[in-house]
């Protein structure tokens, strides 16, 4: 290795049934040119992974070929092409309790927020719509009013605008036994939603939510994750714009590409879209039922070339740059360590002001120790990425 402190790292890929397949994923496309794989068209890649979890950890090539697993922190990139599940992540305390509880189920004791940058547009169901919209949601989606009844319908459309605590104890009240559903009674219901939705389109334009509970039915028949999309935000990013998830709140991603980063954890809670293990009573008693649209981060500016996404949590940060053909540009030092990966292009990295460097290519993954500014020279345009420890969490509280 030309330089003893920047590492070069052979990452992991993760072929779940919900990636994109073959060549048409981003993932497919670093993971052959970081490690080597040939693509098989027909199988699906849905996560490239970098840091040190022990599922998928990545390695550094040491002077005589001998592995080293790097020190770092969690980030990968994902190629999704049909939904995942509806699920949420515990806050550290409920982390704790699960897994005591159920460690077959709840393999750690750590919580997991996370945030995802797009690289495509990128589509998310986060967290509960605002009353107003989920009135609406009550008036003109009669299939939900069938499984939860008719008296916590009313209750919800009575609310007004002062009644933020009843909202959510409603609210709370509603999901629970829209989620609680016997399969035989949504299997029903579903198909009746799909029915009146296919009819109505033959003569009215059908809104976007209504379009992709069609495509979710398609992907996940008779699920009650099909129906309960109508209670989340629909969310569209756009390249460059980011969705952070904190603990305790509904998501479930359902296409395109993204960086993603989080804490280092597996304890995810589902109740819809997934033929894996449900946890419904858990997840139902867990959320924290805001209602209201999530916040999109699109990065401060560093300088000239470089962004910052700072979730409001101590874990991590990203940085993004893109980089013109034949530019030169800086990375201030971290005062913890970062893995750079670079997604387009060709140039040099090397550290601080020095004129040796280490030459960089699409599918190269590059682990940085804490304190070393880093500077980037694009032979073509360069578009990389930096995951690191937030610089909040070494902010004296």
């Amino acid at each position: 290795m030309e330089s003893p402190k920047l590492l070069r790292l052979t990452c992991s890929v993760k072929n779940y049934d919900w990636g994109c397949k073959g060549g048409g994923s981003q993932v497919a496309k670093l993971a052959a040119l970081n490690c080597g794989n040939q693509i098989d068209p027909d199988l699906p890649y849905a996560e490239f992974w970098m840091g040190t979890h022990e599922s998928g950890p990545s390695f550094v090539e040491q002077p005589k070929g001998e592995k080293g697993v790097s020190e770092d922190s969690p980030e990968r990139v994902l190629s999704v092409a049909k939904a995942l599940s509806i699920q949420a992540h515990p806050d550290k305390k409920l982390a704790e309790a699960l897994h005591s509880a159920r460690p077959d189920l709840y393999k750690d004791d750590n919580h997991k927020p996370e945030m995802a940058l797009a690289i495509t547009e990128y589509e998310a169901l986060c967290g509960f719509i605002s009353v107003e919209e989920l009135k609406d949601v009550l008036r003109n989606v009669p299939e939900i009013v069938e499984l939860v009844g008719t008296a916590e319908t009313e209750q919800f459309l009575s609310l007004n605008e002062k009644d933020d605590g009843k909202a959510k104890s409603t609210l709370q009240s509603i999901f629970t036994q829209l989620i609680s559903a016997s399969k035989e009674r949504v299997a029903e219901v579903v198909s009746k939603l799909k029915t009146r939705l296919e009819s109505q389109s033959q003569v009215r334009g059908l809104t976007g939510k209504e379009q992709l509970v069609l495509r979710l039915e398609k992907q996940y028949p008779a699920d009650i994750g099909v129906i309960s999309a109508f209670f989340f935000n629909y969310v569209k990013l756009n390249p460059g714009e980011a969705l952070y998830l904190g603990a305790n709140e509904p998501h479930a991603y359902l296409s395109g590409e993204c960086i993603e980063c989080m804490a280092t954890s597996d304890n995810v809670v589902r109740a819809g879209l997934t033929p894996k293990h449900r946890d419904v009573q858990t997840l139902c008693s867990m959320l924290t039922y805001k209602q209201g649209s999530p916040e999109i981060l699109r990065g401060v500016p560093l300088n000239t070339y470089i962004k910052r996404y700072l979730p409001p949590f101590d874990e991590f940060e990203v940085d993004s740059c893109i980089l013109p053909k034949e530019t030169s540009t800086v990375f201030p030092a971290a005062l913890g360590p970062s893995i750079f990966l670079f997604t387009v292009g060709k140039g040099k990295i090397s550290i601080g002001s020095s004129a040796e460097g280490v030459p960089v290519n699409e599918g190269d993954v590059i682990f940085v120790p804490a304190n070393i500014e880093i500077s980037l020279t694009s032979e073509t345009g360069l578009q990389v990425y930096r995951a690191g420890v937030s610089s909040r969490f070494f902010k004296p509280s």
